[in-house]
């Protein structure tokens, strides 16, 4: 039993990646699933296709390597984060779509209660701004519009979770109803001080707490499951973002990782306590171990990867994302069109949901390779919101701390050094790449007694590839205004 497994289920497809004693990768399965778009700013996914699509690439990853559930000393998972999910606890049928992270429905509701004055409380004890981003408006809007809901919920008769605890329930065959620190933290009803769930926000949202699953640390004991061939333990449990923090070995205060997956998450480590954002930045748990919480400061984009998706599947300029790098090679450098992907709103540091997104400086030379370097030059400059708004919260070391970068986009060498460039600070990419499986992967090993401790984990990061800036002060400054420019006219449009 020298295996691990790790399940990384996404936003837009459910990962199983197989890691050997050595932390190695030797099998990997994926499945994209629908997307479902009800309603303008609307994101749904169908509960079923997240399970039964996380099932079938486990079951898969174990055929192509031929490793047995035997094998196995324990199952990691990582999950999107805040996609709100609502099911009946006798039957284990949900009562409605999840709604995802990326779901603006909540906008209005949002929008009045910051007006009544709530954000102070809701920030004070959760490190969360009031955003339909949070699982909490979310699971109130499940409550409101579906049929006798809040009062079953009451009655004990419906379950709330974000995507590990379904797939945690499901596992188990409804053994086990619980969370890891990480993922309570993104819910807007979690007390992040206390480490407990918040009765007075969700008595401000009218969410019954009888709903909410049991909260444990990111290494723990989250049941064992036998849909694979065989009793595997579920040991190791964190959020896709703070799980690349723990993939990244940003163990020390300081350390700084930034995830280019569908969305941008950039998190820095502040240690054992908790630092306020005077930015609009969050604060939230890292990971959790001993029951001992290590902080954050993170900055949310929404569209980074989903750019590429959408010049792909939205405007049909690609076929594969793997072509836009040599297209922003060979585009006009004379150009300088400015793309704002403010598809779903804007995140941090701005958090205006309903902007929406806009193209500058688009002439009738402006062509296919244009766009594609505007839409990786969007990440980017996102990317410096971020590390402006937490250099001016963090006090710590360093003005230009390098950034440990990884998801899909970090393997394009143009937008990595253009990302060097444009925040004047060193980049790192790692070895591996897989950072979040990694990282789950590494909790539940360590936890199985096969994986080394903090330590000696940290000592086996590997870089691949370091990218310095090589743009020089006044370009990097002139387009990084131009980038400003083009939000705030964005944002008042």
């Amino acid at each position: 039993m020298t295996h691990i497994l790790a399940i990384d289920q996404g936003t837009t497809s459910s990962r199983a990646i197989l890691f050997d004693a050595g932390m190695k990768i030797v099998g990997m399965a994926q499945e994209e699933f629908p997307q479902h778009y009800p309603d303008s700013g609307w994101v749904e996914h169908d509960p079923e296709d997240l399970w039964q699509s996380t099932l079938r690439v486990c079951r898969a990853v174990l055929d192509k390597t031929g490793v047995p559930a035997t094998g196995i000393a324990g199952i990691g998972i990582t999950n999107q984060r805040e996609t709100t999910l609502v099911w009946e606890r006798e039957t284990g049928r949900p009562i409605h779509n999840a709604i995802v992270w990326q779901d603006r429905r909540t906008a209005a509701f949002c929008r009045d209660w910051r007006e009544r004055g709530e954000e102070e409380t809701v920030t004070a004890k959760t490190g969360l701004i009031i955003d339909p981003y949070f699982s909490g408006t979310k699971l109130k809007w499940i409550l409101d519009h579906v049929d006798g809901a809040r009062e079953r919920a009451r009655k004990g008769e419906l379950l709330f979770g974000t995507v590990d605890t379904w797939l945690i329930w499901n596992l188990t065959g409804g053994k086990v109803h619980a969370t890891d620190a990480t993922n309570a933290c993104r819910t807007m009803l979690y007390d992040i001080h206390e480490g407990r769930w918040s009765s007075t926000i969700c008595g401000m949202l009218d969410v019954p707490m009888e709903m909410l699953p049991e909260l444990r640390d990111c290494a723990d004991d989250f049941g064992t499951t036998d849909v694979l061939g065989g009793d595997i333990p579920i040991l190791g449990v964190a959020g896709d973002q703070q799980a690349a923090t723990l993939g990244q070995a940003c163990f020390a205060p300081g350390m700084l990782k930034s995830t280019y997956g569908t969305g941008c998450f950039a998190l820095l480590n502040t240690g054992e306590t908790p630092v306020r954002s005077t930015h609009r930045l969050l604060t939230t748990v890292a990971y959790q171990l001993d029951g001992r919480p290590t902080y954050a400061l993170e900055g949310s984009i929404f569209i980074a990867g989903a750019v590429v998706q959408w010049l792909r599947d939205g405007l049909g300029l690609i076929e594969q994302a793997s072509e836009t790098q040599g297209m922003a090679e060979a585009s006009d450098p004379q150009q300088r069109v400015i793309m704002v992907p403010a598809f779903t709103g804007l995140g941090a540091p701005y958090w205006d949901p309903d902007c929406r997104g806009a193209v500058f400086g688009i002439t009738r030379n402006t062509g296919p390779k244009e766009m594609a370097r505007a839409a990786l030059e969007s990440v980017g400059y996102q990317t410096r919101d971020l590390l402006e708004a937490m250099r001016a919260d963090w006090q710590g070391e360093g003005e230009r701390a390098t950034l440990r970068v990884d998801g899909g986009m970090s393997a394009s060498d143009w937008t990595m050094q253009f990302l060097a460039d444009i925040t004047g600070a060193p980049v790192d990419r790692p070895e591996i790449t897989e950072t979040t499986a990694l990282g789950v992967a590494w909790l539940a090993g360590m936890r199985a007694g096969v994986y080394p401790d903090m330590d000696g984990f940290a000592a086996r990061w590997k870089l691949d590839r370091s990218f310095a800036p090589e743009m020089d002060e006044a370009t990097r400054e002139a387009g990084y205004a131009a980038w400003g420019r083009a939000v705030a006219a964005t944002r008042s449009a």
